[in-house]
């Protein structure tokens, strides 16, 4: 039987002024970067609802870009995961990002990461991260 593993979450930005696209564009050409899901890599265009170019009058104060994926086994390659993910936010703005990892085996894993300063700009580096686990289930003795 084959392990699934599921990674699914979101990255969250300052919601934008009207005109104001500079941001936005960045963060779509870093998402539209990424390979297709063909290719299989560990992250792809696919798995991001990759925002417009024009403002979204729907959004109150955040802006919210979500992606989510269905992975044999990824948590045994986790530490790839985590480096392109990272990759990716660096050329990104954002406030926050958080990645929930759902294993079979090892329960469910919670990543955030948060600017040091009021929010990410590409390239600057300061990224700073969190890891919870939490594990549902009877435990066996």
């Amino acid at each position: 039987m084959d392990q699934e593993s599921i990674v699914y979450g979101c990255i969250k930005d300052v919601a934008f002024r009207e005109g104001d696209a500079v941001r936005r564009r960045a963060n779509r050409e870093a998402m539209l970067s990424l390979p297709h899901a063909d290719e299989w890599p560990f992250l792809s265009q696919e798995m991001f609802a990759i925002p417009r170019i024009e403002v979204d009058q729907s959004n109150y104060q955040t802006e919210v870009m979500h992606f989510g994926a269905s992975y044999q086994a990824v948590e045994y390659e986790w530490e790839q995961w985590i480096e392109q993910f990272e990759r990716l936010l660096s050329r990104m703005y954002w406030v926050s990002a958080t990645v929930h990892l759902e294993t079979e085996l090892s329960g469910t894993h919670t990543f955030t990461w948060e600017s040091s300063g009021n929010w990410h700009e590409p390239g600057s580096g300061d990224m700073q991260i969190r890891c919870e686990w939490s594990h549902e289930g009877r435990l066996r003795l």
